[in-house]
C-alpha cells in the first residue's frame, strides 16, 4: 500500500490559483456565499516558515493568491473542493495552508477545515485555527482514515455569520513517516555529536587554584563559602568506574567548599551552568559531601538543578550525609527540552549544620559507548563462569543487581540471552529504576520487568526496594510516603494483576478442564452438581503440560 500512496504530493486542485482562476473550487452553504480571487498587497504580511523534509529544510513561503469567501450568511458556510486522489486508508495525512479574515471582521474566529467522506466515517475534523484580520495564520492540521472512501470532499468552513473568510494555497497531501524517523535519526545523531560526554560542565571542580570562582553561597544572608583542604588523607575513599574500554580510578582531590552560617536547610551553594545542556541527554551527577563536625549522626543532602521553563526543579541525587566521612553521591537526570538557563544547588541538612561539597560533576554519559561496555561486561562475566566451571565450582545461579537507568529493551535481551547460554538460572537480585519523572518511571520499569518474565532463563526478580525515603537511589519508589501507590507502583500492580491466570469454566465429559495459564502455584475451587465445595492446590512447574500430559487433581471426596 505505502508504495500506491504519493507522498507529499498535494491532492488540492488549484491550490496557488496560478491562472487567477477558481477552476476546482465551489461555494458552499448559503446561496448567498460567493468566491472571488485576490492577491495580497502587502508581502510583509506574508508570513515564512521552515519545514524540514527528508534530508533538507523547506522554506515555505505563501503564493500572495488567496479565495475570498464572502456573503457568508451562516458559520458553516465557506468553500470546498472534491478530493480526486484516491484517499488510502491507514496513512496519516497533512492539512497546511494560511487563512485570515476579513477586515471587518471581529478580532478573531475559529476557522475550521474539515473533510466529509462517504460510509462510516461521516465529517473528519482535520485542524482548526484562532484566525483574525490583518494577518494569516498557519493552519497545521492532520487526519487518517480507517477505510478507503470512494468520494471525499475537504470544506473550509467557521467563523460567525456575515465574516468574510481567506483562504490561501491551502494542501492536503501524505506524509512519509519512515522518512520522517530517518530524519528524526538523523537529528538525534547530529545531537549526540554536538554533545561532549564526559565533560564535566562544573567550573573550578576541584578548586585548584583555592579559590571559589564559578561558586556563590545561596539562600540566607548569612551563608557562606570557604576553600578547605581534607587534612587526613585516609578518610578520602577511592572508586572505581568503568568507563568505555578502561576502568578508572576516582580518587577525590582533598580540596572542598565549607558551606557554612546555613540559616535554612534551602541554604547552600550554586553555580550557573554555562555549558549547554542537551534535551534527551541523560546526565550523571557525581562527588563527595559531608557534614561539619559538630553535625548530628546523619542528615540529607541533595543535588537539584534549576532550569527555565516547564521542568522547573529536577532532583539530580540525595545522599545520607555524615560527619567524619565522605559520601559519594551518584545521581543522573534528563530534560525534555533544552534550557535558556540553567543552575546546580548543592542543599539540604537541617539549619545551623556546615555542609562539605567536594569534587562535584555533572557531565553527559555516552549511551551507546556504555552499551559497548556492557556487552563487553558480559562476555568476562560469561568467561568467569565458565572458568569456575572448568575449575569444579557449582555454579547454581547468575545475579544481576539490575541497578537501571533508562533502560533499553532490546540491549537488556540481549544481555540475557547471552548468560542464558551458561545454562544457569538468572536472577534480577536488586532491582529498582530511578527517574524523575514518575510516569516515565513507570515506563523504564515495565520495560524491565518485561523482558526479565519473558525471558526463559530469569528465574525472579527482587525489587530493591518500594517505599520513598527507605530506599537507596532516589526517584525509584513505587509507593510514596504518605501510602499512595505512585504510577510506577500501579504499572507494578497491573502487571502482578495481567501474570496471574484466573480460569473459571466447566469439566467436560471426560473430567477435564482446559485452560492456558502462567507457571507456579494455584488454587481450585471445584462446585459438584449437589452444591459441595472442595478446594485443593497444584503447581505447574516448567516443562509440565505442553498440551500433552493432562494434569491429574484428585477429587475423590467429591
Amino acid at each position: 500500500m505505502a508504495q500506491e500512496v504519493a507522498f507529499d504530493v498535494n491532492l488540492i486542485q488549484n491550490s496557488t490559483l496560478d491562472d487567477g482562476g477558481l477552476a476546482g473550487w465551489a461555494p458552499f452553504g448559503s446561496r448567498t456565499t460567493t468566491l472571488s480571487v485576490h492577491s495580497e498587497e502587502d508581502d510583509a504580511t506574508l508570513p515564512i516558515t521552515m519545514e524540514q523534509q527528508h534530508e533538507h529544510d523547506t522554506v515555505n513561503k505563501p503564493s500572495g493568491r488567496y479565495i475570498l469567501v464572502s456573503g457568508r450568511a451562516d458559520e458553516k458556510d465557506g468553500l470546498r473542493q472534491a478530493i480526486t486522489g484516491a484517499l488510502k486508508p491507514r496513512v496519516t495525512y497533512r492539512v497546511a495552508g494560511w487563512v485570515s479574515l476579513g477586515a471587518s471582521s471581529p478580532e478573531n474566529a475559529a476557522v475550521r477545515v474539515n473533510l466529509a467522506v462517504d460510509g462510516d466515517e461521516g465529517l473528519v475534523e482535520c485542524g482548526a485555527v484562532s484566525a483574525e484580520a490583518g494577518r494569516w495564520t498557519e493552519v497545521k492540521g492532520a487526519f487518517r482514515l480507517r477505510t478507503e472512501p470512494h468520494g471525499a470532499a475537504v470544506y473550509v468552513q467557521g467563523a460567525p455569520a456575515g465574516v468574510d473568510v481567506k483562504v490561501m494555497d491551502l494542501r492536503v497531501f501524505a506524509t512519509d513517516r519512515k522518512a520522517r524517523f530517518r530524519l528524526l535519526k538523523d537529528k538525534t545523531d547530529k545531537m549526540a555529536q554536538e554533545v561532549a560526554f564526559d565533560v564535566n560542565l562544573i567550573q573550578n571542580s576541584t578548586l585548584d587554584d583555592g579559590g571559589l570562582a564559578g561558586w556563590a553561597p545561596f539562600g540566607s544572608r548569612t551563608t557562606t563559602l570557604s576553600v578547605h583542604s581534607e587534612e587526613d588523607d585516609a578518610t578520602l575513599p577511592i572508586t572505581m568506574e568503568q568507563q568505555h574500554e578502561h576502568d578508572t580510578v576516582n580518587k577525590p582531590s582533598g580540596r572542598y567548599i565549607l558551606v557554612s552560617g546555613r540559616a535554612d536547610e534551602k541554604d547552600g551553594l550554586r553555580q550557573a551552568i554555562t555549558g549547554a545542556l542537551k534535551p534527551r541527554v541523560t546526565y550523571r551527577v557525581a562527588g563527595w559531601v559531608s557534614l561539619g563536625a559538630s553535625s548530628p549522626e546523619n542528615a540529607a543532602v541533595r543535588v537539584n538543578l534549576a532550569v527555565d521553563g516547564d521542568e522547573g526543579l529536577v532532583e539530580c541525587g540525595a545522599v545520607s550525609a555524615e560527619a567524619g566521612r565522605w559520601t559519594e553521591v551518584k545521581g543522573a537526570f534528563r530534560l525534555r527540552t533544552e534550557p535558556h538557563g540553567a543552575a546546580v544547588y548543592v542543599q539540604g541538612a537541617p539549619a545551623g549544620v556546615d555542609v562539605k561539597v567536594m569534587d562535584l560533576r555533572v557531565f553527559a554519559t555516552d549511551r551507546k559507548a556504555r552499551f559497548r561496555l556492557l556487552k563487553d561486561k558480559t562476555d568476562k562475566y560469561i568467561e568467569l563462569i565458565k572458568s569456575l566451571q572448568r575449575g569444579g565450582a557449582e555454579v547454581r545461579g547468575i545475579g544481576l543487581q539490575g541497578h537501571v537507568s533508562n533502560p533499553v529493551g532490546q540491549v537488556i535481551c540481549d544481555a540475557l540471552d547471552k548468560l542464558a547460554t551458561t545454562g544457569i538460572p538468572i536472577w534480577f537480585t536488586e532491582l529498582d529504576v530511578p527517574e524523575q519523572d514518575v510516569g516515565l518511571r513507570a515506563q523504564d520499569l515495565e520495560v524491565v520487568l518485561r523482558e526479565a518474565y519473558a525471558h526463559p532463563a530469569v528465574q525472579g526478580v527482587v525489587l530493591w526496594g518500594f517505599l520513598q525515603g527507605t530506599m537507596w537511589r532516589q526517584n525509584a519508589w513505587l509507593v510514596n510516603a504518605d501510602g499512595t501507590v505512585n504510577e510506577a507502583g500501579q504499572m507494578f500492580a497491573n502487571l502482578q494483576k495481567e501474570w496471574k491466570t484466573d480460569a473459571r469454566g466447566n469439566l467436560d465429559g471426560d473430567g477435564n478442564f482446559k485452560f492456558r495459564g502462567f507457571h507456579g502455584k494455584y488454587f481450585v475451587e471445584v462446585k459438584t452438581a449437589t452444591g459441595k465445595q472442595i478446594l485443593r492446590t497444584f503447581t505447574v512447574d516448567k516443562g509440565d503440560n505442553n498440551n500433552t500430559t493432562p494434569l491429574v487433581l484428585d477429587l475423590a471426596d467429591a
